[in-house]
């Protein structure tokens, strides 16, 4: 893990643990100072021949001699190019739970026909990925220098010998710019947009989207925050920097908003609380990290947690703080925000 020693963790090794808000399993992993393969059946890949190029969000262009299909991608875009038919044949990042079944950052890929070159932060096996032979590598950059996430600082240099890259940017921007990123990149890898199930997985997205937007309006009143769990601390996400907060918020949700000098620690994304301190922030509905690298709600053993409004009127639901960036993975997330500010009742 870069920069392992807690006084000097980057906001990459935060985002890590815990995207936006996870300090603690990063605190956690350095406290020694070391720190269904295959396109879904009606978004098929469409016989594509000649040079491949891409621009990405670096502004760097990608020329291939042909379009890629050795593949190598950031787990969670892996997903979302499968929900439009693009087979990704490598992925690095969290694939498997520790009783080998899917991430849920893996979607609804099979990981047992996927080559994983990494499962957690700060592993690569260059050497398997070099025996592999990438044609492109693909991840996702959650900084304005587009540092690939995942992808090691000790071994970075290595890894782009081996393959050029490219990068969707997931920093300080709203969600549908990266939608409409990751949409273009698989029409460029030959992806049927035009299909039925992916055609009508936009529409949906819109109409989830209207849906969230009238929720909101009708129910100002609501307060809404976005936490995330680890054993010691409890991390507060303000809206700057995350697709989808910031996405929600322009949609009219009203949240939690630590002030800046109280996110100073966590890199201008979040603020850390101990658990004594968790109800500073008075809430009608939160919003939890569903990361596997988080504490989930119903293993939140915490007093104070169970005492907060909100839990104790059942008004908790998951958050992914990293999506899956398709239409048809992102509509739930509206809608599932929708639904509790429509039914939420006024606790805080």
């Amino acid at each position: 893990m870069p920069n392992a020693r807690a006084t000097h963790l980057t906001r990459r090794g935060i985002l890590a643990a815990g995207g936006a808000l996870g300090l603690g399993a990063v605190l956690a992993a350095c406290g020694d100072d070391d720190a269904k393969s295959g396109g879904s059946n009606e978004a098929t890949t469409a016989a594509k021949s000649g040079p491949w190029t891409f621009k990405d969000d670096r502004g760097t262009t990608v020329k291939l001699d042909k379009v890629p299909t050795k593949i190598v991608a950031f787990v969670g875009l892996a997903a979302a190019l499968y929900d439009y038919g693009i087979e990704v044949k490598g992925v690095f990042g969290p694939t498997k739970t520790q009783d080998g079944k899917a991430d849920v950052q893996a979607g609804d890929m099979d990981v047992s026909k996927l080559t994983v070159f990494g499962n957690v932060w700060d592993q690569f096996n260059v050497e398997k990925y070099a025996a592999f032979a990438p044609e492109v590598l693909i991840s996702t950059t959650f900084d304005s220098t587009g540092t690939l996430w995942y992808v090691p600082e000790a071994s970075k240099d290595k890894i782009a010998k081996l393959a050029p890259s490219a990068a969707i940017s997931v920093y300080d921007r709203q969600l549908t710019q990266p939608l409409e990123r990751v949409w273009e990149l698989a029409e460029s890898l030959g992806a049927d947009l035009k299909a039925d199930k992916v055609a009508q997985s936009k529409k949906d997205f819109e109409a989830a989207a209207e849906r969230l937007r009238k929720a909101a309006k009708a129910r100002p009143e609501i307060k809404v925050m976005a936490g995330s769990a680890s054993q010691d601390i409890f991390y507060v996400s303000g809206t700057n920097l995350s697709v989808d907060l910031e996405y929600f918020k322009a949609l009219g949700v009203n949240f939690v908003e630590p002030p800046e000098s109280a996110k100073k620690e966590g890199g201008g994304w979040f603020e850390s609380l101990s658990w004594e301190n968790v109800d500073k922030y008075p809430a009608d509905i939160i919003m939890m990290d569903d990361r596997s690298s988080t504490i989930q709600p119903a293993d939140i053993t915490e007093a104070t947690w169970k005492k907060l409004p909100a839990v104790k009127a059942g008004q908790v639901i998951a958050r992914s703080p990293e999506p899956i960036l398709s239409y048809a993975k992102c509509t739930p997330l509206l809608t599932s925000l929708a639904e509790a500010i429509e039914k939420a009742k006024k606790v805080a």
